[in-house]
């Protein structure tokens, strides 16, 4: 996985914006649904806004880097408890980046 460049997150981050919150974690955490979710998610859509929600600072970014662990993809935005994440389809990528 290479990393996205600041050029390419700003992109990411004017793409994002408008996206309404597809994944919402609830008091439960990072469960095994809340995980499947993510994943049919991502193969639907390559840019995805989640809504996290954590006790604490420390919480919400462990479970911001499992996200990003398991899943596989880039972490393009965090404010407050929204974040924005990337990942590329294998075949026929939707989105196409800025290269620098």
């Amino acid at each position: 996985m290479t990393k996205l460049t600041n050029n390419q997150k700003k992109f990411l981050r004017s793409k994002g914006h408008s996206l309404k919150p597809v994944v919402m974690m609830g008091q439960h955490g990072l469960s095994e649904g809340v995980l499947a979710e993510l994943e049919s998610s991502l193969e639907t859509h390559e840019l995805l806004k989640i809504k996290v929600r954590g006790d604490d600072r420390e919480d919400k970014q462990r479970i911001i880097n499992e996200i990003i662990n398991i899943t596989g993809a880039h972490l393009v935005q965090v404010i407050g408890n929204i974040m924005v994440i990337y990942r590329a389809f294998d075949k026929d990528p939707q989105l196409i980046l800025p290269r620098k």
